[in-house]
């Protein structure tokens, strides 16, 4: 693992050994995770693509320092107990001054992208990162040759529907006490939810981690700013304009983000056409298509690339 200074906050990356492939792929996590759910996909194309992965800023390793040492002994140990109880105060649904929209992250991105000389880049987002995704393409087109969203769509706002999500959300985040690792089998519960079928337990261990180590103000904040009316709103406008190819690998059993959602987004840019043409749906999968079905990710992506990389 490798760090660099992105908005005073040191983000945590680690790149795969460089190929003969001109271009890089790039992978951006999804909300409450860590650039480590991209192993499965690294391990199979890193050989012949040359891959980055990291943490975005609040997740994972990358950390503001105020909340980087509790965040590095949880992830090296089996102690899953911190204390956040100092973070959260009535004044949860602050202003978050744009700090932790899908745009602010994405320029977080390009930073990253320039401070590491990328020239030529797939971004692949799962979820929240494939939002994320979208968002940079559309800063960056010179750099940025494609975007492959995994288990990522909607454009639709619902107010009832998202006020309520968000309402939960709140809830959710705030159930983190000491006494969670303590709660039997605990990461059984993380190993079923938001998947088609049951987690190794390496995985479900590796979420509730994750869980708990998401910086408040930044597991809070994207929550928020990502489901604002106006943010959903634009979605399908961003996609319009996006002149690189645009890609959805959907789970044909994704209750978070169901492919009918997938496939509206996606109906938004051109090479949609009239059949969904720029959609691939997954058999057997869930939420999380990058550690349920890797090989079907792993062959989707390194045939998109070398499709385009080859003009065809």
């Amino acid at each position: 693992m490798a760090t660099i200074e992105i908005r005073s906050v040191l983000h945590a990356y680690e790149f795969s050994k460089p190929t003969s492939c001109p271009d890089t792929i790039v992978f951006i996590h999804g909300w409450l995770n860590s650039r480590g759910y991209w192993q499965p996909i690294i391990s199979r194309i890193g050989v012949d693509i040359q891959c980055l992965s990291y943490d975005l800023r609040g997740f994972g390793e990358s950390q503001a320092s105020t909340h980087s040492k509790n965040a590095r002994e949880l992830l090296t140990s089996s102690n899953l107990t911190p204390n956040y109880g100092s973070y959260y105060t009535s004044d949860v649904t602050h202003s978050f001054e744009s700090l932790y929209t899908p745009a602010a992250y994405a320029q977080d991105l390009i930073t990253l992208l320039q401070k590491l000389q990328i020239k030529s880049a797939w971004l692949v987002g799962h979820s929240l990162g494939g939002t994320i995704a979208l968002w940079a393409a559309a800063k960056l087109p010179d750099t940025i040759k494609g975007v492959i969203c995994i288990n990522s769509g909607g454009g639709i706002y619902l107010k009832e529907a998202f006020e309520q999500f968000r309402a939960a959300g709140q809830k959710f985040l705030q159930v983190r006490p000491r006494w969670l690792s303590q709660v039997p089998l605990i990461d059984l519960l993380f190993s079923r939810t938001s998947v088609a079928r049951p987690l190794d337990r390496h995985w479900a261990r590796q979420r509730v981690i994750d869980f708990v180590v998401a910086d408040p103000e930044a597991a809070l904040g994207t929550l928020l700013e990502s489901t604002t009316e106006e943010e959903v709103n634009t979605l399908p406008q961003l996609v319009a304009q996006l002149v690189q190819p645009v890609y959805f690998l959907t789970g044909a059993e994704d209750k978070v983000m169901e492919p009918k959602y997938v496939r509206h987004l996606a109906s938004f840019h051109s090479s949609f056409q009239y059949s969904g043409d720029n959609v691939i749906e997954i058999p057997n999968c869930g939420h999380l298509a990058m550690l349920e079905q890797p090989d079907a990710v792993s062959n989707e992506i390194r045939r998109l690339v070398a499709q385009h990389s080859s003009g065809a």
